[in-house]
């Protein structure tokens, strides 16, 4: 059963398995900032709202309030707009709907057959994993010795995790240039110049994030932290927990998800680094190409304006910005600055070499461990 809370241009749109009281409508409407509950089961004319595939991060926390309130039977809750002229929609996170209905979150759709991949060399090419002609006889060797051939989930999973994102097998793998073998990986020349000169370095390249030799600070926190206890003041020798991630690709494709998860990521490796940080604050860089907002940018009129796949380089700039910042909020992770950049050039022949013209995303960030950790 799905009900319906309308407040101006906006439904509230509450999924539940159960028949709701007045005192529980009540609770609802004052949720919902005095929507006012429809008295109907479908509500006609054109709205704009998340895919019914997806269930928005907003909609998990605002059932957990629910719930907290002593409402139970909540599956879903999302908010839907009136599709209008200037209404925000994003093909990748949206769709739009002819009238609201008891329909809207219903999926009618099956699982995909398992399908047996004969020939894995040319699904390879139609699927762009990128294997190489060993890991193809090896998967042709696995096949044999399985006594059938692999499923395209097992071809595709393998082309993941054995990839050079996950692996490095080019960026640790071995040099052979002229027929000469090189006596270290392009990893282990990086590594080199921490270990040549370490400096403040206490640690690095064995965990997700790398520590640095921090200064001695005043911490204020619970004598002890198995039990409940007083707070005191007191001094520690600190190593500074510091993370650079890029997150390109997802930020493209979603801005605001995609840096809201490369934010997420920072935080993730740096709490499990050692025995644990807690994180402190962090920035974010954007580099895109240009986002053509001011007539009076004459450099940026040097190539034409292209169609862009995606996302234009102005919408980029502001959902990532958003998203980097909504996770770092949630998580009382302070974003402290953004930096914005412009992939520029003086001719048309700097952009050549850029053909794709995505956006670069890095998003540095730092914490803080007890060197006992």
């Amino acid at each position: 059963m799905v009900l319906f809370f309308a407040q101006d241009d906006k439904i509230y749109a509450v999924d539940s398995c159960v028949e709701f009281d007045q005192s529980a409508i009540e609770k609802l409407e004052w949720l919902f900032s005095g929507a006012k509950l429809v008295g109907s089961d479908r509500i006609d004319g054109k709205f704009v709202g998340p895919r019914r595939e997806m269930i928005t991060p907003w909609s998990t926390n605002a059932v957990e309030i629910t719930q907290n309130m002593g409402l139970e039977g909540i599956r879903r809750i999302e908010e839907f707009v009136a599709d209008g002229e200037n209404t925000p929609f994003d093909p990748m996170l949206n769709r739009r709907y002819e009238a609201l209905d008891q329909s809207i979150y219903v999926i009618n759709k099956e699982p995909e057959k398992i399908v047996y991949i004969d020939d894995i060399e040319s699904y390879n090419k139609a699927e762009g994993l990128a294997l190489s002609e060993e890991e193809i006889a090896y998967l042709k060797e696995v096949s044999q010795k399985m006594g059938r051939p692999l499923t395209d989930s097992e071809v595709f999973g393998f082309s993941q995790v054995n990839s050079e994102h996950c692996r490095h097998k080019i960026f640790g793998g071995t040099f052979v240039i002229d027929g000469e073998e090189k006596p270290s990986s392009l990893f282990n020349m990086i590594k080199h110049t921490t270990k040549t000169n370490p400096n403040r370095v206490t640690s690095a390249y064995k965990d997700n994030c790398a520590f640095l030799q921090g200064p001695v600070v005043e911490q204020f926190s619970p004598e002890r932290h198995d039990v409940p206890d007083y707070f005191t003041v007191k001094d520690f020798e600190s190593v500074i927990s510091i993370k650079a991630e890029t997150h390109n690709f997802p930020t493209t494709v979603e801005p605001f998800n995609g840096a809201a998860t490369g934010t997420g990521g920072e935080i993730r490796d740096r709490i499990a680094g050692g025995k644990g940080a807690f994180p402190v604050a962090g920035t974010a860089v954007y580099m895109t190409a240009y986002p053509r907002l001011d007539d009076s940018h004459t450099w940026e009129a040097q190539m034409p304006p292209r169609k862009w796949l995606y996302q234009t380089p102005a919408d980029i700039l502001i959902k990532a910005s958003n998203g980097a910042s909504d996770f770092g909020n949630i998580v009382y992770n302070l974003i402290e600055v953004g930096i914005f950049g412009k992939q520029k050039g003086d001719s048309r022949e700097q952009f050549d070499v850029l053909p794709d013209l995505r956006l670069i995303l890095d998003a540095p960030y730092d914490g803080r461990i007890s060197p006992l950790s």
